[in-house]
């Protein structure tokens, strides 16, 4: 049981690279191809532009949504420290980075409390 969960810290911790370096190529990619800055409403009116991504960001906003308010609890329950860098982190980088970045640091914490 130790060894898989200190398998999985790193495993979080490689999905949080990936969740901050591919959303950020599309991201950049969007600002090439619609216009030297990033317009939010042009990205929202994208992201819904037709069925299947309307389905992909309402799955992505509930779904993020809930893992939001489930780190915010959780975060507090382990009275983890320095939860501002999550929350701002989720805005300004990408959910996709935030969440697996939560959970490697979750999973630090929980190491912490076991040896105390």
């Amino acid at each position: 049981m130790i060894s898989q969960i200190k398998w999985l810290k790193w495993l979080y911790l490689l999905l949080a690279l990936l969740g901050a370096v591919l959303p950020t190529l599309s991201n950049i990619e969007f600002v090439k191809s619609y216009g030297s800055t990033f317009d939010v409403q042009l990205f929202i009116q994208l992201a819904n532009n037709n069925p299947a991504s309307q389905s992909l960001s309402r799955d992505l906003l509930i779904g993020s949504t809930a893992v939001f308010v489930w780190i915010i609890s959780e975060s507090k329950r382990l009275e983890m420290k320095n939860l501002w860098i999550i929350l701002l982190s989720t805005f300004t980088i990408a959910f996709a980075f935030s969440a697996p970045l939560f959970l490697y640091l979750r999973e630090l914490r929980i190491e912490e409390i076991n040896r105390n």
